[in-house]
Protein backbone atom coordinates (compact mmCIF):
# COMPACT_ATOMS: atom_id res chain seq x y z
CA UNK A 1 0.00 0.00 0.00
CA UNK A 2 1.36 3.67 -0.81
CA UNK A 3 0.25 6.60 0.43
CA UNK A 4 -0.37 10.02 -1.47
CA UNK A 5 -1.13 13.13 0.28
CA UNK A 6 -2.77 15.99 -2.22
CA UNK A 7 -4.12 18.43 -0.13
CA UNK A 8 -7.74 17.61 -0.74
CA UNK A 9 -7.62 13.99 -1.25
CA UNK A 10 -5.88 11.36 0.85
CA UNK A 11 -5.23 8.92 -1.84
CA UNK A 12 -4.54 5.12 -1.54
CA UNK A 13 -3.31 3.30 -4.07
CA UNK A 14 -3.46 -1.03 -4.33
CA UNK A 15 -6.15 -1.19 -0.91
CA UNK A 16 -9.91 -1.94 -2.37
CA UNK A 17 -11.71 -2.01 0.91
CA UNK A 18 -11.63 0.92 2.47
CA UNK A 19 -13.67 3.81 1.49
CA UNK A 20 -12.19 6.53 -0.55
CA UNK A 21 -13.21 10.39 -1.80
CA UNK A 22 -12.06 13.80 -0.02
CA UNK A 23 -10.39 13.17 3.60
CA UNK A 24 -11.47 15.28 6.54
CA UNK A 25 -10.38 18.68 6.69
CA UNK A 26 -8.73 19.64 9.77
CA UNK A 27 -9.07 23.24 11.63
CA UNK A 28 -5.25 24.00 10.84
CA UNK A 29 -6.06 23.74 7.02
CA UNK A 30 -5.79 26.81 5.20
CA UNK A 31 -9.06 28.97 4.84
CA UNK A 32 -9.45 27.73 0.73
CA UNK A 33 -9.68 24.14 1.91
CA UNK A 34 -11.96 24.53 5.13
CA UNK A 35 -14.37 26.05 2.70
CA UNK A 36 -14.35 23.91 -0.41
CA UNK A 37 -17.92 23.25 -0.91
CA UNK A 38 -19.19 19.31 0.18
CA UNK A 39 -22.55 19.63 -2.33
CA UNK A 40 -24.02 20.97 -5.30
CA UNK A 41 -26.25 23.65 -3.17
CA UNK A 42 -22.78 24.93 -1.77
CA UNK A 43 -20.74 25.41 -5.40
CA UNK A 44 -20.81 29.51 -6.38
CA UNK A 45 -20.93 30.21 -10.00
CA UNK A 46 -20.22 28.11 -12.82
CA UNK A 47 -24.57 28.25 -13.30
CA UNK A 48 -24.08 27.50 -17.30
CA UNK A 49 -22.56 23.96 -16.25
CA UNK A 50 -25.21 22.73 -13.65
CA UNK A 51 -28.34 23.66 -15.36
CA UNK A 52 -31.00 20.44 -14.24
CA UNK A 53 -29.82 17.77 -16.91
CA UNK A 54 -26.71 19.34 -18.01
CA UNK A 55 -23.67 16.86 -18.45
CA UNK A 56 -21.96 17.85 -15.49
CA UNK A 57 -24.84 18.10 -12.77
CA UNK A 58 -25.89 14.50 -14.07
CA UNK A 59 -22.10 13.34 -12.98
CA UNK A 60 -22.02 15.18 -9.63
CA UNK A 61 -25.71 13.28 -9.09
CA UNK A 62 -24.12 10.30 -9.40
CA UNK A 63 -26.42 9.83 -12.77
CA UNK A 64 -23.64 10.10 -15.62
CA UNK A 65 -20.48 7.87 -16.83
CA UNK A 66 -18.59 10.16 -18.90
CA UNK A 67 -14.72 10.80 -18.60
CA UNK A 68 -14.60 14.94 -18.33
CA UNK A 69 -11.94 17.43 -18.91
CA UNK A 70 -12.93 20.66 -16.61
CA UNK A 71 -11.10 23.83 -18.29
CA UNK A 72 -10.53 26.91 -16.61
CA UNK A 73 -8.44 29.51 -14.33
CA UNK A 74 -7.28 28.62 -11.17
CA UNK A 75 -9.81 28.73 -8.04
CA UNK A 76 -12.89 28.54 -10.10
CA UNK A 77 -13.75 24.86 -8.52
CA UNK A 78 -12.15 22.25 -10.98
CA UNK A 79 -10.90 20.26 -7.46
CA UNK A 80 -14.35 20.65 -5.75
CA UNK A 81 -15.88 19.05 -8.40
CA UNK A 82 -13.88 16.17 -9.01
CA UNK A 83 -14.47 15.48 -5.27
CA UNK A 84 -18.02 16.14 -6.06
CA UNK A 85 -17.90 13.35 -8.92
CA UNK A 86 -16.09 10.87 -7.14
CA UNK A 87 -18.13 11.09 -3.74
CA UNK A 88 -21.34 10.94 -6.30
CA UNK A 89 -20.14 7.34 -8.22
CA UNK A 90 -18.98 5.35 -5.08
CA UNK A 91 -16.27 4.01 -6.76
CA UNK A 92 -12.83 4.03 -5.83
CA UNK A 93 -10.73 6.85 -5.92
CA UNK A 94 -7.47 7.50 -7.14
CA UNK A 95 -5.29 10.76 -7.44
CA UNK A 96 -2.42 11.50 -9.66
CA UNK A 97 -0.86 14.78 -9.95
CA UNK A 98 1.06 15.46 -13.31
CA UNK A 99 3.76 17.01 -11.88
CA UNK A 100 4.89 13.72 -9.58
CA UNK A 101 3.55 10.57 -12.42
CA UNK A 102 4.85 9.21 -14.84
CA UNK A 103 3.53 6.35 -17.84
CA UNK A 104 4.80 4.02 -14.47
CA UNK A 105 2.67 5.33 -12.38
CA UNK A 106 -0.43 6.20 -14.95
CA UNK A 107 -0.46 2.29 -16.19
CA UNK A 108 -0.40 0.77 -12.33
CA UNK A 109 -3.76 2.57 -10.91
CA UNK A 110 -5.08 1.49 -14.79
CA UNK A 111 -4.20 -1.97 -14.06
CA UNK A 112 -5.49 -2.26 -10.78
CA UNK A 113 -8.72 -0.37 -11.84
CA UNK A 114 -9.21 -3.15 -14.08
CA UNK A 115 -9.26 -5.99 -11.29
CA UNK A 116 -11.55 -3.94 -9.78
CA UNK A 117 -13.69 -3.56 -12.14
CA UNK A 118 -13.83 -7.29 -13.00
CA UNK A 119 -14.82 -7.41 -9.17
CA UNK A 120 -17.79 -5.10 -10.03
CA UNK A 121 -16.48 -1.61 -9.15
CA UNK A 122 -15.82 1.79 -11.06
CA UNK A 123 -12.57 3.47 -10.34
CA UNK A 124 -12.73 7.35 -11.16
CA UNK A 125 -9.32 8.60 -12.12
CA UNK A 126 -8.23 12.71 -11.02
CA UNK A 127 -5.08 13.83 -12.81
CA UNK A 128 -4.41 17.58 -12.05
CA UNK A 129 -2.54 19.45 -14.02
CA UNK A 130 -3.31 16.64 -17.03
CA UNK A 131 -1.76 19.89 -19.58
CA UNK A 132 1.91 18.84 -17.93
CA UNK A 133 1.15 15.36 -19.12
CA UNK A 134 3.48 13.95 -21.96
CA UNK A 135 1.87 12.88 -25.14
CA UNK A 136 3.13 9.52 -24.10
CA UNK A 137 1.26 9.65 -20.71
CA UNK A 138 -1.67 10.84 -21.87
CA UNK A 139 -1.84 8.55 -24.98
CA UNK A 140 -1.46 5.42 -21.93
CA UNK A 141 -4.61 7.14 -20.78
CA UNK A 142 -6.66 5.94 -23.90
CA UNK A 143 -7.77 2.47 -23.84
CA UNK A 144 -8.50 2.89 -20.57
CA UNK A 145 -11.09 5.97 -21.02
CA UNK A 146 -12.60 4.60 -24.04
CA UNK A 147 -13.55 1.05 -22.33
CA UNK A 148 -14.66 3.07 -19.13
CA UNK A 149 -12.10 1.13 -17.39
CA UNK A 150 -11.25 4.19 -15.20
CA UNK A 151 -13.83 7.45 -15.11
CA UNK A 152 -11.67 10.23 -16.02
CA UNK A 153 -12.11 13.39 -14.00
CA UNK A 154 -8.66 15.59 -15.76
CA UNK A 155 -8.60 19.06 -14.66
CA UNK A 156 -6.41 22.16 -16.69
CA UNK A 157 -6.09 25.60 -16.59
CA UNK A 158 -4.96 25.14 -20.03
CA UNK A 159 -6.75 25.04 -23.31
CA UNK A 160 -7.64 21.69 -24.24
CA UNK A 161 -7.51 21.76 -27.89
CA UNK A 162 -3.69 22.71 -27.48
CA UNK A 163 -2.73 21.21 -24.54
CA UNK A 164 -4.28 18.17 -24.77
CA UNK A 165 -4.60 14.81 -27.56
CA UNK A 166 -6.83 14.73 -29.78
CA UNK A 167 -7.96 10.84 -28.87
CA UNK A 168 -8.06 11.99 -25.49
CA UNK A 169 -10.15 14.92 -26.19
CA UNK A 170 -12.69 13.09 -28.58
CA UNK A 171 -13.41 10.37 -25.49
CA UNK A 172 -14.41 13.07 -22.89
CA UNK A 173 -16.50 15.90 -22.16
CA UNK A 174 -14.71 19.02 -22.35
CA UNK A 175 -16.52 21.64 -19.82
CA UNK A 176 -14.62 25.25 -19.57
CA UNK A 177 -15.24 26.84 -16.08
CA UNK A 178 -15.03 30.81 -15.81
CA UNK A 179 -13.48 32.78 -13.42
CA UNK A 180 -16.50 33.90 -11.01
CA UNK A 181 -18.36 37.40 -10.78
CA UNK A 182 -17.72 39.93 -8.31
CA UNK A 183 -21.33 38.75 -6.69
CA UNK A 184 -20.07 34.94 -6.33
CA UNK A 185 -17.23 36.24 -4.63
CA UNK A 186 -19.03 38.20 -2.40
CA UNK A 187 -21.50 35.72 -1.39
CA UNK A 188 -18.26 33.00 -1.40
CA UNK A 189 -16.08 35.29 1.21
CA UNK A 190 -19.99 36.45 3.26
CA UNK A 191 -19.85 33.01 3.76
CA UNK A 192 -16.25 32.02 4.81
CA UNK A 193 -16.82 35.15 7.74
CA UNK A 194 -19.94 33.56 9.04
CA UNK A 195 -19.82 29.74 8.39
CA UNK A 196 -18.32 27.35 11.59
CA UNK A 197 -15.74 25.51 9.14
CA UNK A 198 -14.66 29.35 8.30
CA UNK A 199 -14.00 32.38 10.63
CA UNK A 200 -17.42 31.24 12.40
CA UNK A 201 -18.17 34.98 12.88
CA UNK A 202 -15.01 36.07 14.94
CA UNK A 203 -14.99 38.79 12.37
CA UNK A 204 -16.77 41.52 10.55
CA UNK A 205 -15.60 42.67 7.31
CA UNK A 206 -16.05 46.30 6.24
CA UNK A 207 -17.50 47.17 2.80
CA UNK A 208 -14.42 48.97 1.54
CA UNK A 209 -12.73 46.03 2.71
CA UNK A 210 -14.96 43.55 1.38
CA UNK A 211 -15.30 45.53 -1.90
CA UNK A 212 -10.88 44.92 -2.15
CA UNK A 213 -10.97 41.67 -1.42
CA UNK A 214 -13.23 40.91 -4.24
CA UNK A 215 -11.05 42.87 -6.33
CA UNK A 216 -7.87 41.18 -5.43
CA UNK A 217 -9.49 38.47 -6.43
CA UNK A 218 -10.05 38.49 -9.93
CA UNK A 219 -12.23 35.64 -10.14
CA UNK A 220 -10.13 33.14 -8.25
CA UNK A 221 -12.00 31.98 -5.02
CA UNK A 222 -9.15 30.50 -3.57
CA UNK A 223 -6.89 33.95 -4.11
CA UNK A 224 -9.79 35.59 -2.45
CA UNK A 225 -9.96 33.25 0.75
CA UNK A 226 -6.48 33.25 1.01
CA UNK A 227 -6.30 36.87 0.96
CA UNK A 228 -9.39 37.32 3.27
CA UNK A 229 -7.75 34.64 6.15
CA UNK A 230 -4.75 36.93 5.73
CA UNK A 231 -6.34 39.95 6.34
CA UNK A 232 -8.76 39.07 9.36
CA UNK A 233 -5.31 37.08 10.77
CA UNK A 234 -3.85 40.45 10.81
CA UNK A 235 -7.09 42.30 12.69
CA UNK A 236 -7.65 39.43 14.96
CA UNK A 237 -3.78 39.65 16.21
CA UNK A 238 -4.91 44.07 16.61
CA UNK A 239 -7.97 43.44 18.30
CA UNK A 240 -9.07 40.09 19.55
CA UNK A 241 -10.79 40.75 22.69
CA UNK A 242 -13.68 38.32 22.40
CA UNK A 243 -15.71 40.62 20.04
CA UNK A 244 -16.19 40.18 16.39
CA UNK A 245 -13.15 42.39 14.70
CA UNK A 246 -14.07 44.66 12.05
CA UNK A 247 -11.40 44.07 9.30
CA UNK A 248 -10.94 47.63 7.77
CA UNK A 249 -9.44 48.16 4.74
CA UNK A 250 -6.17 49.04 5.76
CA UNK A 251 -5.85 45.60 7.37
CA UNK A 252 -6.44 44.16 3.63
CA UNK A 253 -3.99 46.68 2.03
CA UNK A 254 -1.16 45.55 5.07
CA UNK A 255 -1.99 41.82 4.47
CA UNK A 256 -2.02 42.12 0.61
CA UNK A 257 0.86 43.80 -0.73
CA UNK A 258 -1.21 43.64 -4.46
CA UNK A 259 -3.13 40.75 -6.50
CA UNK A 260 -1.37 38.25 -7.86
CA UNK A 261 -1.24 38.53 -11.56
CA UNK A 262 -3.49 36.05 -13.64
CA UNK A 263 -1.04 34.71 -16.50
CA UNK A 264 0.63 31.74 -17.42
CA UNK A 265 3.54 32.42 -19.99
CA UNK A 266 2.98 29.08 -21.84
CA UNK A 267 -0.69 28.59 -21.79
CA UNK A 268 -3.61 30.49 -22.58
CA UNK A 269 -3.46 33.83 -20.66
CA UNK A 270 -0.06 34.33 -22.17
CA UNK A 271 -2.28 34.22 -26.00
CA UNK A 272 -4.98 35.75 -24.54
CA UNK A 273 -3.03 39.04 -22.93
CA UNK A 274 -0.76 39.45 -25.74
CA UNK A 275 -4.15 39.48 -28.24
CA UNK A 276 -5.74 41.92 -26.36
CA UNK A 277 -2.96 43.78 -26.14
CA UNK A 278 -2.08 44.09 -29.87
CA UNK A 279 -6.43 44.67 -30.37
CA UNK A 280 -6.25 47.38 -27.85
CA UNK A 281 -3.40 48.99 -29.83
CA UNK A 282 -5.19 48.49 -32.99
CA UNK A 283 -8.41 49.87 -31.83
CA UNK A 284 -6.28 52.73 -30.44
CA UNK A 285 -7.48 52.44 -26.81
CA UNK A 286 -4.37 53.77 -25.71
CA UNK A 287 -4.86 52.96 -21.68
CA UNK A 288 -5.98 49.25 -22.66
CA UNK A 289 -2.91 48.77 -24.12
CA UNK A 290 -0.64 50.09 -21.18
CA UNK A 291 -2.94 48.19 -19.03
CA UNK A 292 -1.84 44.72 -20.85
CA UNK A 293 1.50 45.60 -21.33
CA UNK A 294 1.74 46.42 -17.51
CA UNK A 295 0.77 42.39 -17.30
CA UNK A 296 2.88 41.08 -19.18
CA UNK A 297 5.72 43.20 -17.38
CA UNK A 298 4.06 42.18 -14.02
CA UNK A 299 3.94 38.60 -14.99
CA UNK A 300 7.36 38.27 -16.48
CA UNK A 301 6.69 38.14 -19.79
CA UNK A 302 9.85 37.89 -21.81
CA UNK A 303 10.46 41.71 -23.19
CA UNK A 304 12.05 40.29 -26.19
CA UNK A 305 8.74 38.86 -27.18
CA UNK A 306 6.49 42.15 -26.73
CA UNK A 307 9.08 43.17 -28.90
CA UNK A 308 8.74 41.91 -31.59
CA UNK A 309 5.13 42.16 -31.59
CA UNK A 310 5.50 45.47 -31.23
CA UNK A 311 7.55 45.61 -34.73
CA UNK A 312 5.27 43.58 -36.51
CA UNK A 313 2.63 45.05 -35.61
CA UNK A 314 3.92 48.60 -36.52
CA UNK A 315 3.97 47.26 -40.30
CA UNK A 316 0.67 45.28 -39.73
CA UNK A 317 -1.68 48.09 -38.47
CA UNK A 318 0.04 51.34 -38.95
CA UNK A 319 2.30 50.86 -41.60
CA UNK A 320 2.58 54.09 -44.09
CA UNK A 321 0.07 55.82 -42.40
CA UNK A 322 2.83 56.45 -39.70
CA UNK A 323 6.26 55.34 -41.09
CA UNK A 324 7.84 56.30 -38.00
CA UNK A 325 5.89 53.46 -35.79
CA UNK A 326 8.22 50.90 -36.85
CA UNK A 327 11.33 52.95 -36.41
CA UNK A 328 10.21 53.39 -32.55
CA UNK A 329 9.27 50.04 -32.02
CA UNK A 330 12.65 48.53 -33.37
CA UNK A 331 14.35 51.51 -31.35
CA UNK A 332 12.32 49.77 -28.64
CA UNK A 333 13.50 46.27 -29.52
CA UNK A 334 17.42 48.12 -29.24
CA UNK A 335 16.42 48.99 -25.74
CA UNK A 336 15.77 45.21 -24.60
CA UNK A 337 18.86 44.09 -26.22
CA UNK A 338 21.03 46.76 -24.71
CA UNK A 339 19.41 47.93 -22.13
CA UNK A 340 17.29 45.56 -20.64
CA UNK A 341 14.75 45.29 -17.89
CA UNK A 342 13.64 46.84 -15.58
CA UNK A 343 14.47 49.99 -17.44
CA UNK A 344 13.73 49.08 -20.86
CA UNK A 345 9.99 48.68 -20.12
CA UNK A 346 10.18 52.88 -20.22
CA UNK A 347 11.02 52.62 -23.73
CA UNK A 348 8.28 49.24 -24.32
CA UNK A 349 5.79 52.00 -23.18
CA UNK A 350 6.49 54.64 -25.32
CA UNK A 351 6.47 52.94 -28.40
CA UNK A 352 3.29 50.68 -26.81
CA UNK A 353 2.04 54.62 -26.62
CA UNK A 354 3.50 55.78 -30.33
CA UNK A 355 1.83 52.49 -31.90
CA UNK A 356 -2.05 53.13 -30.17
CA UNK A 357 -1.94 56.74 -30.99
CA UNK A 358 -0.51 56.38 -34.39
CA UNK A 359 -3.52 56.86 -37.09
CA UNK A 360 -4.01 53.14 -38.68
CA UNK A 361 -3.84 51.38 -42.07
CA UNK A 362 -3.95 47.96 -42.98
CA UNK A 363 -2.81 49.01 -46.34
CA UNK A 364 0.93 46.78 -46.01
CA UNK A 365 -1.22 43.48 -44.82
CA UNK A 366 -3.29 44.05 -47.89
CA UNK A 367 -1.06 44.64 -50.21
CA UNK A 368 1.41 41.99 -49.79
CA UNK A 369 -1.56 39.49 -49.18
CA UNK A 370 -3.35 40.27 -52.48
CA UNK A 371 0.39 39.85 -54.05
CA UNK A 372 1.10 36.82 -53.13
CA UNK A 373 -2.49 35.32 -53.46
CA UNK A 374 -1.87 36.50 -57.08
CA UNK A 375 1.27 34.31 -56.98
CA UNK A 376 -0.25 31.16 -55.66
CA UNK A 377 -3.20 31.18 -58.15
CA UNK A 378 -0.13 31.30 -61.15
CA UNK A 379 -0.06 34.71 -61.49
CA UNK A 380 3.55 34.90 -61.82
CA UNK A 381 4.60 35.33 -65.51
CA UNK A 382 7.66 35.94 -67.23
CA UNK A 383 9.70 39.15 -66.52
CA UNK A 384 9.87 41.78 -68.93
CA UNK A 385 13.08 41.35 -70.94
CA UNK A 386 14.03 45.07 -70.77
CA UNK A 387 14.16 44.40 -66.46
CA UNK A 388 16.38 40.98 -66.56
CA UNK A 389 20.00 40.75 -65.68
CA UNK A 390 21.65 41.77 -68.29
CA UNK A 391 25.34 41.05 -66.13
CA UNK A 392 26.31 38.09 -67.77
CA UNK A 393 27.85 36.66 -71.19
CA UNK A 394 24.89 35.93 -73.85
CA UNK A 395 22.71 38.00 -71.65
CA UNK A 396 22.04 40.57 -74.89
CA UNK A 397 21.85 38.16 -77.17
CA UNK A 398 18.73 36.85 -75.13
CA UNK A 399 17.57 40.19 -75.34
CA UNK A 400 18.05 40.36 -71.91
CA UNK A 401 18.00 44.26 -70.35
CA UNK A 402 17.50 45.78 -73.59
CA UNK A 403 15.44 48.78 -73.61
CA UNK A 404 15.68 49.69 -69.88
CA UNK A 405 14.59 53.09 -68.89
CA UNK A 406 17.01 54.55 -66.37
CA UNK A 407 14.88 56.59 -64.35
CA UNK A 408 17.24 58.88 -63.09
CA UNK A 409 18.41 59.87 -66.83
CA UNK A 410 14.84 61.35 -66.43
CA UNK A 411 14.58 64.88 -65.01
CA UNK A 412 11.53 63.87 -63.36
CA UNK A 413 13.13 60.73 -61.50
CA UNK A 414 10.07 59.02 -63.47
CA UNK A 415 9.66 56.99 -66.89
CA UNK A 416 6.61 55.58 -68.46
CA UNK A 417 7.53 51.94 -68.65
CA UNK A 418 6.09 48.30 -67.87
CA UNK A 419 7.41 46.77 -64.72
CA UNK A 420 5.04 43.53 -63.99
CA UNK A 421 4.63 40.37 -65.76
CA UNK A 422 1.96 41.08 -68.94
CA UNK A 423 -1.06 39.86 -67.19
CA UNK A 424 -0.27 41.94 -64.00
CA UNK A 425 0.24 44.91 -66.01
CA UNK A 426 -2.51 47.39 -64.16
CA UNK A 427 -3.15 45.50 -61.27
CA UNK A 428 -2.73 47.94 -58.33
CA UNK A 429 -2.38 45.74 -55.10
CA UNK A 430 -1.20 49.15 -52.66
CA UNK A 431 -4.16 51.18 -51.71
CA UNK A 432 -3.62 53.73 -49.31
CA UNK A 433 -5.96 55.43 -47.06
CA UNK A 434 -6.67 59.01 -45.75
CA UNK A 435 -5.39 57.98 -42.85
CA UNK A 436 -2.06 60.20 -41.19
CA UNK A 437 0.64 60.17 -43.54
CA UNK A 438 -0.77 57.87 -46.31
CA UNK A 439 -3.44 60.96 -47.12
CA UNK A 440 -0.14 62.65 -49.10
CA UNK A 441 0.84 59.21 -50.55
CA UNK A 442 -2.24 58.62 -51.60
CA UNK A 443 -2.05 61.65 -54.41
CA UNK A 444 1.51 60.75 -54.80
CA UNK A 445 0.68 57.42 -55.73
CA UNK A 446 -1.59 58.39 -58.22
CA UNK A 447 0.09 60.76 -59.90
CA UNK A 448 3.33 57.83 -59.76
CA UNK A 449 1.23 55.16 -61.48
CA UNK A 450 -0.45 57.55 -64.23
CA UNK A 451 3.21 58.51 -65.32
CA UNK A 452 5.08 54.51 -65.27
CA UNK A 453 1.67 53.08 -67.19
CA UNK A 454 2.33 55.85 -69.76
CA UNK A 455 -0.90 57.63 -69.19
CA UNK A 456 0.96 61.01 -68.87
CA UNK A 457 4.20 62.91 -68.10
CA UNK A 458 5.32 64.03 -64.58
CA UNK A 459 5.19 67.80 -63.75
Amino acid sequence: MTGEDFGLFQITIGEDDRPSGPSAVPASAPLAVRMRPRSLDEIVGQTHLLTPGSPLRRLIDGSGAASVLLYGPPGTGKTTMASLISTATGGRFEALSALSSGVKEVRAVIDTARRRLAGGRQTVLFIDEVHRFSKTQQDALLDAVENRIVLLVAATTENPSFSVVSPLLSRSLVLQLTPLSDGDLTELLGRAVADERGLAGAVVLAEDALDHLVSLSGGDARRGLTALEAAAGAALDRDGDGDPVVVTLADVESAVDRAAVRYDRDGDQHYDVISAFIKSIRGSDVDAAVHYLARMITAGEDPRFIARRLMIHASEDIGMADPTALQTAVAAAQVVALVGMPEARLALTQATIHLATAPKSGGVVSAIGAAMADVAAGKAGLVPPHLRDGHYPGAKSLGNAQGYLYPHDDPDGVVAQQYPPDQLVGVDYYEPTDHGYEREIGGRLKRLRSIVRGRRRAR
